[in-house]
């Protein structure tokens, strides 16, 4: 499973289930959260890692650049639409406490 599909998949988990959000959540106050994260994502049986969060929004983010005016010089300067591990939480946030 690809990484952008991991992450939607637990996501959706995650809004359905508050003690996985909570858990979830946690994870940011980590020494290294992103480490920590990746860490409860294999122990619910998902392979992701600390370089697949980062290749996949450099991936991601490439393929906006090229798609944009050719890619060139021209193109747009995107901030924060390659960094997949904050727009994760930034949706589950948005999820709310009290929408179970």
């Amino acid at each position: 499973m690809e990484t952008v599909a991991i992450l939607d998949e637990l996501q959706g988990r995650a809004r359905r289930d508050s003690a996985l959000r909570s858990k979830l959540l946690e994870t940011r106050s980590a020494d290294d959260p992103v480490a920590a994260f990746c860490e409860v994502c294999r122990g619910l049986g998902y392979e992701l890692y600390e370089m697949d969060l980062i290749a996949a929004g450099e991936d991601f983010y490439a393929s906006m650049r090229r798609s944009t005016n050719g890619g060139g010089e021209n193109s747009p300067m995107l901030e924060g639409e390659d960094d997949f591990y904050e727009l994760f939480f930034a949706g589950l946030e948005e999820t709310g406490e009290g929408r179970d």
